[in-house]
């Protein structure tokens, strides 16, 4: 709660898809869902769980190699998108070196 999340879900406590569950819990989908294990199922199902029309899902994690995203075109043809980052916006060269700075400086 203290990052702006209001709901939490555990998958396990349910007996269908957890994007199933959150498009019910949130009247068709969530705003915007950000996966950062690589887990190429969680990947999935960040996607799918945003809302038809505006909904945008991040991608930070990093899948394993052959790693495949399925899913069915009609989501992105639903307006729903899906981004990925690697680093954020940061400049590993430049800026990962002022982090690791700031980091030791705590």
């Amino acid at each position: 709660r203290k990052f702006g999340c209001t709901e939490f879900v555990n998958p396990k406590d349910h007996n269908k898809p957890v994007q199933e569950v959150l498009a019910e819990m949130t009247n068709g989908g969530v705003d915007r869902s950000v996966e950062c294990t690589g887990n190429i199922n969680a990947m999935i199902q960040a996607f799918e769980c945003v809302h038809d029309g505006w909904g945008v899902a991040v991608l930070v994690g990093v899948p394993h190699k052959d790693g495949e995203f399925k899913t069915h075109p009609m989501k992105f043809v639903n307006e729903r998108t899906l981004k990925g980052t690697f680093f954020g916006n940061y400049k590993p060269r430049n800026d990962l070196p002022n982090v690791v700075e700031l980091y030791m400086k705590k």
